[in-house]
């Protein structure tokens, strides 16, 4: 395989576009063949402002570097955004064949202090929006029996982390919903996988570094630059990944992970039925032993990225 026929004659969308991840996987999408669209609010972190710039700047060096893209600004937060995002596509290149749903913004801030206001917007976008673009695209993939969406999700709400229920939350919701569209859309030839990455970015630069323990963790969170992010995004966009859906990732520098999905893992039965008074008496005890503890992500992922 030659390094610009992966991706020959597909068009990718990536929203987000224009960040660090989703311009590194923008980017490699089009050094291997594929014409990118690269969607792009142009807002910051937390989802306000509004910038066409990002987007221009990608599809530039895109073009400079003898690859095919043009911007699309619209909001993904919106079902006839989603639509207008897609219809880019097409109008641009005449066809759409996977989506990068990459597009997110952060509201941190403890529970008990979380309005409804940093809830919604961070759902609008991260879980909303991830759903909108996708939807818009389905209906093309059916019909041309074939379509491959990678979703970003997060350890955040994989394994957990402090200050973000909104975030943690939306990003659960985009690894279920990931596998829900892998199981529907399996029977033609679509695939869906989700990848939780480490990279650092506009997102994780909102990390304060007023402790020494915050300033060495930031010091190695740079070491994980986007760019690592991008070759297996565009890998599973190819032909060659089209037994690959359902799937749980995570990318870490240069680390690949599939990540494990709830199953059982121990029951207790009562053959008379259960009364509150029994389960505290039996049930919880008997499962106690494999209760998980309030980890972070950080408490998992205990060394240095390789």
């Amino acid at each position: 395989m030659t390094e610009r026929n992966l991706l020959e004659g597909k068009v990718v969308v990536v929203t987000g576009g224009a960040g660090a991840i989703g311009s590194e996987i923008a980017k490699l999408a089009a050094a291997h063949g594929a014409k990118v669209v690269v969607n792009d609010l142009g807002g910051n972190a937390d989802g306000g402002g509004r910038d066409t710039g990002p987007a221009d700047r990608v599809v530039a060096e895109i073009a400079a570097a003898g690859g095919a893209a043009v911007p699309s600004y619209h909001s993904i937060t919106s079902w006839e955004g989603g639509q207008a995002i897609i219809a880019d596509a097409i109008d641009a290149f005449g066809r759409i064949d996977a989506v990068v749903n990459n597009a997110g913004i952060l509201r941190d801030v403890i529970f008990h202090k979380m309005s409804q206001e940093d809830w919604q917007a961070v759902e609008s976008v991260n879980l909303a929006g991830s759903f909108y673009v996708a939807r818009a695209a389905a209906n093309h993939f059916k019909l041309q029996h074939s379509g491959r969406f990678v979703h970003m999700t997060s350890t955040s709400g994989l394994i957990g982390n402090l200050g973000q229920v909104n975030y943690g939350a939306s990003k659960m919701g985009v690894a279920a919903m990931s596998k829900m569209i892998a199981m529907d859309m399996q029977r033609f030839g679509v695939t869906s996988n989700a990848i939780a990455p480490f990279a650092y970015s506009r997102l994780i630069g909102q990390i304060p570094t007023n402790t020494e323990a915050n300033r060495k963790r930031v010091e190695v969170l740079k070491t994980m630059t986007a760019d690592k992010i991008a070759p297996f995004t565009v890998s599973l966009l190819t032909d060659q990944a089209a037994d690959v859906t359902g799937q749980l990732f995570a990318v870490r520098r240069n680390e690949i992970f599939l990540m494990s999905q709830p199953r059982p893992i121990r029951s207790v039965h009562a053959s008379e039925g259960w009364t509150p008074e029994t389960c505290l008496e039996r049930a919880i005890p008997a499962l106690r032993g494999s209760f998980y503890p309030l980890e972070k992500s950080s408490d998992i992922f205990t060394w240095d990225p390789v």
